[in-house]
């Protein structure tokens, strides 16, 4: 690429997941402790909070998409929270069953979670490695 065709990565805007019906997206988001930041029904769009970032998860309607997992695999978006294996229960107290137990990795816990849409989830800790983490 030459120099006048270079361009610079400068950060996430939003990562959007598609979405069979935004009332039941919105819901089942709201029950796993998102908030809600904006919502364009006419569009069929929703953005969610992620912390106190701008960012966020922008659910996008696709009535072509279904009801229920896609028959291929989903990319999976994680989330930093301050404890994975808390996260997990709160998510179960809420009816929301995550995806399997709390697992170890290089830097903490994680924990998953699938929408109806088969859109995961994850919400992991830097309980490991805390310098790495947003809140050291």
């Amino acid at each position: 690429m030459s120099d006048d065709e270079s361009y610079e990565l400068l950060g996430f805007d939003n990562v959007l997941l598609a979405v069979g019906d935004l009332d039941e997206a919105v819901g089942f988001y709201e029950r796993a402790g998102f908030t809600v930041g904006f919502r364009l029904d006419e569009a069929g769009i929703a953005g969610l909070k992620v912390g106190s970032e701008t960012p966020g998860l922008l659910l996008r309607r696709e009535e072509a998409h279904g009801h229920r997992p896609p028959p291929w695999l989903a990319p999976r978006v994680w989330l930093e929270v301050t404890d994975a294996r808390a996260t997990g229960r709160a998510l179960a107290a809420a009816g929301i069953e995550p995806l399997d137990e709390p697992f170890a990795g290089a830097t903490g816990w994680t924990v998953e979670i699938a929408d109806p849409w088969g859109n995961v989830l994850g919400f992991t800790d830097y309980t490991k490695r805390p310098a790495l983490g947003r809140r050291p």
